[in-house]
């Protein structure tokens, strides 16, 4: 590198690239740009590969995993004879230590990228001026692009005496080695919801704890009363619309609720996700440190030259929209052609049991935008499929139609992520439900409910 200039006595070193956090979206553009030639720094203070295989998706799915297939073996005596289960956690927290996180090593990641030809800097960044940005003892003077995706941490509500004692979030739970006797989750989004039916079915005692009036609360309202009833159903105890008063440790947690009190050995705190633009410096570029996220343009840019992508711009914290986002970007950097960032089509999913798919509008959304809005919804159980499959089939496919275009949709049930697929590709396309009323839907499938929800448009 050609070291030219200073700021404050530091060297600043010239580069076309700089990618500040380099989880999946951001490992993908520091790789495209050092593959396509140009000098590429990546900075990342924690793990390169993100939240998502040391402590998100890809550690959750296995516990979900190994969880649901003690779920089905107990099915047996409905099904077909007689099962005995004895659960143990030890195979699944062997598997996320030896398969999943290399015991949360990433060496392997760091030298995915070096072989790139890019350069791996470990630490905090922090951006100094419209094209700096200054780690530990170093300055780097990026000529091409800053890309920015340094992701979201755990939020931590304030709650009185929450703040020193040995709270979990997705971090230290996903590193257990052990499953608690009995667990307390304040949260009943996504994350929440997945571990706690996962541990539940692994014996743990498992509370549910919701300031919304209810579970999921930023999907369906079918969604919220399909998931409650199931976890109510399955021993886990749910409470909506709570209040928590104080949280207190003494060798075991009690967590006092208006009217009541919750105790449990290990306490999850799975109440959303923060950024901390503040600390990035982005005042640095004249932007708004005290914003919640930043706010890109359909081709990834907050600036002149410097780009965002992931959970910080507030599009959804998914792996898969880091990812889209990282092309775009990507695209914009090197030049080459491709389309803007589209969000009208974004898929999700709650890895429960059932699963819970979802894209696009939700029917609030869609009345809210004042369009002429009808709604499909039919029962799994009653359809074939879900008569055959006879036990855990409990689902639901509802479509928001928009002026006679599928504009949202979620598929709740045995595999619901997968079915969403058709209707993704049916929103991402605009379109209309009477062309999906005319598609051949094969038999007998979970997705040919797809077919009667289109029936009962009203």
């Amino acid at each position: 590198m050609v070291r030219s200039g200073s700021m404050a006595g530091m060297p600043s070193e010239e580069v076309d690239v700089v990618v500040i956090g380099m989880g999946p979206g951001g490992e993908y553009v520091a790789a495209q740009c050092a593959t396509a030639g140009l000098t590429t720094v990546g900075i990342e203070s924690r793990l390169v590969g993100g939240e998502c295989p040391y402590f998100g998706c890809v550690p959750s799915k296995m516990i979900i995993r190994a969880a649901d297939s003690l779920a089905e073996a107990g099915r047996v005596p409905q099904l077909a004879g007689s099962s005995t289960v004895t659960p143990d956690f030890t195979p699944v927290a062997r598997r996320i230590r030896d398969e999943a996180t290399d015991n949360w090593n990433d060496q392997v990641a760091v030298d995915r990228f070096t072989k790139t030809g890019g350069v791996f800097v470990r630490g905090r960044a922090r951006i100094t001026g419209p094209h700096t940005v200054a780690v530990g003892d170093r300055e780097f003077t990026a000529s091409r692009a800053i890309v920015i995706n340094t992701g979201t941490d755990p939020a931590v509500p304030p709650i009185d005496g929450l703040a020193g004692t040995p709270y979990w979030t997705n971090r230290e739970i996903l590193r257990a080695e052990q499953r608690p006797a009995s667990l307390c989750v304040i949260g009943g989004g996504a994350i929440g919801l997945e571990l706690a039916q996962a541990y539940a079915r692994f014996g743990t005692d498992v509370t549910v704890i919701e300031v919304s009036d209810r579970l999921l609360a930023l999907e369906e309202p079918e969604s919220s009363e399909l998931i409650s009833r199931i976890l109510v159903a399955e021993g886990l105890t749910v409470h909506t619309g709570a209040k928590i008063a104080r949280v207190s440790y003494d060798g075991g947690f009690s967590v006092e609720l208006d009217g009541g009190m919750v105790t449990a050995e290990k306490l999850l705190v799975a109440a959303g996700r923060r950024t901390a633009l503040g600390e990035l410096g982005v005042g640095a570029l004249g932007l708004d440190e005290s914003a919640r996220f930043l706010e890109p343009d359909d081709r990834m840019r907050i600036a002149d030259g410097v780009y965002a992508i992931g959970d910080i711009t507030g599009k959804g914290a998914f792996t898969h929209m880091s990812m889209y986002q990282a092309a775009v970007a990507t695209r914009t950097v090197l030049g080459q052609d491709g389309p803007p960032a589209a969000y009208h089509a974004v898929p999700r999913v709650t890895f429960t049991d059932p699963e819970i798919g979802s894209v696009g509008m939700t029917e609030k959304q869609a009345r809210n935008a004042g369009s002429r809005v009808r709604i499909g919804l039919t029962q799994l159980p009653s359809s074939a499929r879900g008569w055959i499959h006879k036990v855990g089939n409990d689902g639901f496919i509802k479509l928001v139609e928009s002026d006679g275009i599928l504009v949202g949709a979620t598929a709740a049930g045995p595999s619901g992520g997968e079915v969403l697929s058709a209707l993704t590709v049916a929103v991402h396309a605009r379109l209309s439900t009477e062309s999906l009323r005319h598609m051949i839907y094969a038999y007998p499938t979970f997705h040919r409910a797809i077919e009667d929800a289109l029936g009962k448009l009203a």
